[in-house]
């Protein structure tokens, strides 16, 4: 008998008395999965989203569905993943998706692209729009099943060597910069580099690039840096909200029971919750931290924020007239932003500029 014929017929109360749920439990298989992370063990923020993950796991099968996660560079490099997962050489990863626009430009809708969604406006997109049936339409050709696993909130501009006064100041600036915003850099006359978190250091201390861009200020500190670039601008115009994503290979996952499946899905909206949570408790006092030990602290200007959404706008139109899983996904991304962005800009906006500036 099915377990939900089961208790739909005895009532919850007789399972219990009966002794049946422990049962049920434990008649699940002892699974030990592997997942990969594009990201070093340093990061308790993003790596530690793929711990509290296989924790959880853990805890809601009695032990019984173990998963390791193992850092960048363990078991195959940080940008290997996704043929990882594809080839079934583990059955899981965790990572942000943008880095892999090179296969096909779609991959940055499933985490951020330039002066696109905010992380709650991603997050709602995702779970109550069709980003996620979409997505999921998508990956079903890499034999990947995703979930949202992780974001982290609007993001920093990143780390200059120089200061930047103007859009002439990013012609010919060397710059570490994540996925797909490579591309609307190169539009404005810079030279983006793909580089992973945990060689990022290395590149900026001996002069590899002339900038970097992170996260935001808790991790960027543990990265340390503001001991070779001083200049911090804000806002990551490419980095509303990126979202991380949890992959799965098809095969695994459909090898697992209802209640595994249900297990995953679970744990991994628990750790997106957390993941967002700490960067928000943590960054105000990283910020604080930075700027009393020197950090000198800028908004982009102007002609650079119009330049870059100028080109950005352009872009996706371009990849629409040629990428028809680009144009489909796009779309109702685009659709889905402006309604956003409407309702946001009235009590959301309005709250946030009232209370930012009040003495508190």
């Amino acid at each position: 008998m099915e377990r939900r014929s089961f208790i739909q017929k005895t009532g919850l109360a007789g399972v219990l008395a009966a002794g049946a749920a422990p049962a049920i439990v434990h008649a699940q298989a002892n699974i030990r999965w592997r997942l990969a992370s594009s990201f070093p063990k340093s990061l308790d923020t993003i790596f530690g989203a793929a711990e509290t993950f296989a924790k959880k796991v853990g805890e809601m099968t009695g032990g019984k569905f173990q998963i390791s996660a193992h850092a960048g560079g363990e078991l195959m490099p940080p940008f290997g993943v996704v043929d990882g997962v594809q080839n079934g050489t583990v059955e899981m990863a965790h990572t942000a998706p943008y880095y892999f626009f090179g296969k096909d430009e779609v991959f940055a809708l499933a985490c951020a692209i330039p002066f696109g969604l905010n992380s709650r406006q991603m997050t709602a997109w995702m779970y109550d729009g069709n980003g996620l049936k979409l997505m999921r339409e998508f990956y079903a050709k890499y034999n990947i099943v995703n979930f949202p696993m992780g974001n982290t909130g609007a993001q920093m501009g990143g780390w200059y060597r120089k200061e930047i006064k103007s859009i002439a100041d990013i012609k010919g600036l060397k710059m570490r910069i994540g996925g797909f915003a490579g591309k609307v850099l190169e539009r404005l006359g810079g030279v983006p580099q793909n580089i992973p978190g945990g060689e990022i250091y290395q590149s900026l201390e001996k002069g590899t690039i002339d900038a970097t861009e992170w996260v935001g200020p808790y991790d960027d500190q543990k990265l340390g840096f503001n001991k070779v670039a001083p200049n911090y601008y804000y806002p990551g115009w490419w980095e509303g909200g990126p979202q991380l994503d949890l992959y799965i290979n098809n095969k695994a996952y459909e090898g697992l029971s209802a209640e595994y499946k249900t297990v995953v899905e679970c744990a991994a909206a628990y750790a997106h919750t957390e993941m967002q949570a700490k960067y928000d408790a943590r960054n105000p006092a990283a910020l604080r931290q930075l700027v009393a030990g020197g950090t000198k602290l800028f908004r982009f200007p102007k002609d650079v924020l119009d330049a870059a959404f100028k080109e950005s706008m352009a872009l996706y139109g371009e990849l629409s007239a040629k990428n028809p899983g680009w144009k489909k996904i796009y779309e109702d991304y685009s659709r889905f932003r402006t309604d956003q962005n409407l309702w946001f800009r009235f009590a959301e906006a309005g709250f946030d500029d009232f209370m930012q500036q009040q003495k508190l």
